[in-house]
């Protein structure tokens, strides 16, 4: 059973940087996609960033390109998100998941078959 989950949350201003870690295990294969999505107040969940743990593959959401950076551990265990120059419109539950094979340049939801119970950020103006 694959469980996900997520730390690193919290409040920051406008501007400031935020660090969100996903710690994985019971995978049974080695490579897999894992994704960062958010959900803000009112909103659908949408994607945020993608990474493909064998390598050679990341892929952005226009909203937050050029200021978030995903990125895994050395033991392919723990997925970041590193969210710079953050904007109120940030604020948003975050939520990590993972799926074995997604199409390139997916970020649906309904790809990812494994979830996180997520992490709240705020970023106040």
């Amino acid at each position: 059973q694959v469980q996900l989950v997520e730390s690193g949350g919290g409040s920051v201003q406008a501007g400031g940087s935020l660090r969100l870690s996903c710690a994985a295990s019971g995978y049974t294969y080695s490579n897999y996609f894992m994704a960062w999505f958010r959900q803000g107040p009112g909103k659908e969940r949408e994607g945020v960033a993608v990474i493909y743990t064998g390598g050679g593959y990341t892929y952005y959401a226009d909203s937050v390109k050029g200021r978030f950076t995903i990125s895994q551990g050395n033991a392919k265990k723990t997925l970041y998100l590193q969210m710079n120059s953050l904007k109120p419109e940030d604020t948003a539950m975050y939520y990590c998941a993972a799926a074995y094979t997604v199409d390139i340049g997916s970020l649906i939801p309904g790809d990812f078959a494994y979830w996180g119970q997520g992490t709240q950020v705020t970023v106040s103006s």
